[in-house]
């Protein structure tokens, strides 16, 4: 009997260093192949910001580097050769970032939470219009005549802030996540409490359906920063031109020179930068941005729902 058991100490003992052997070699393979793409990823943010800080005749002879080959501010210097003006659109985009994510957050985790309950009758109707949104559409000139003749939302805020307001998809993903995220007993037992709507929204689903909201709001907050189509149709003031779309004229102005200075047989490669200024636009354009993702990545990982009903 002792003979057996210690046979089965040897088995168990093999099998357990196997196991470990091969977890591993698992992790090995899990962590170079993340290495590799992380840099993948890198590579690219790291050949703009060498360009930004590169002269512009360096990248035209020798191309991009990981390291600038000739250190120049040049092409910030012809960013910021306004400053005032680039100021303004930062201020235009912070504000319409700051309120369109903030206002769109409480629609979008509202109608969530309505078209995901059961007790309300019209929920299945409601979310086939949205869904149907995603498939078909009235088309840009409609979209344009309504916003800009009947809505007169032409040279406003608004008209930066109430298109991107309400996203179907974010509205179904929204939906899907308060689903899983929040038991139905949890409600329940909250109704039975005296707890009403309104009540249950603010102090359970917000709670809980905090993952979901980082990641509809990073969404939300990507597409504000990033937009300049909404300016280029409605936004004829330059003073209320956003960040993307301002730096985007300037682009089209900075290129339009050189290309007429070519026509002409004089080449102003030495004056105007054109391809370290598009690293800073870029650089510009970016930066601020990825300050939000550390922020917003705690919740993604954060489990709210642990514990919150018991037996």
């Amino acid at each position: 009997m002792s003979t057996q058991t210690h046979t089965q100490r040897r088995i168990r003992t093999r099998t357990r260093a196997k196991d470990s052997e091969f977890n591993l070699a698992f992790q090995l393979i899990a962590y170079g192949i993340i290495i590799v793409l992380s840099l993948m990823c890198l590579l690219p943010f790291l050949l703009i910001l060498s360009g930004s800080f590169s002269s512009n005749e360096s990248i035209v002879r020798d191309g991009y580097h990981l390291f600038p080959t000739h250190f120049s501010l040049e092409g910030y210097k012809m960013v910021f050769k306004f400053p005032t003006q680039v100021l303004k659109a930062y201020g235009v985009t912070v504000f319409t970032t700051v309120v369109g994510t903030t206002l769109g957050l409480f629609f979008i985790t509202m109608a969530g939470f309505v078209l995901q309950r059961k007790d309300f009758k019209y929920r299945n109707t409601f979310s086939f219009f949205i869904y149907f949104t995603t498939l078909f559409g009235g088309g840009l000139v409609p979209w344009y005549i309504m916003l800009a003749n009947y809505f007169n939302l032409t040279d406003t805020y608004t008209v930066l802030i109430f298109p991107g307001l309400m996203t179907p998809f974010l509205i179904i993903l929204m939906k899907n996540f308060i689903r899983s995220a929040v038991p139905d007993e949890l409600i329940e037992s909250a109704k039975i409490d005296g707890a009403n709507d309104f009540r249950i929204y603010f102090s359970i689903v917000l709670k809980l359906a905090m993952p979901g909201i980082a990641t509809v709001g990073l969404f939300l907050a990507l597409g504000y920063w990033n937009d300049w189509f909404t300016s280029s149709l409605f936004i004829n003031n330059p003073d209320m031109y956003q960040l993307q779309f301002y730096l985007y004229n300037t682009m089209n102005t900075i290129t339009f020179i050189d290309q007429m200075a070519i026509g002409t047989g004089v080449t102003l490669s030495q004056d105007v930068p054109t391809e370290s200024t598009k690293m800073a636009m870029a650089i510009i354009v970016t930066g601020p941005i990825l300050f939000l993702y550390p922020f917003v990545q705690r919740y993604f990982v954060k489990g709210l729902t642990i514990g919150a009903v018991k037996g």
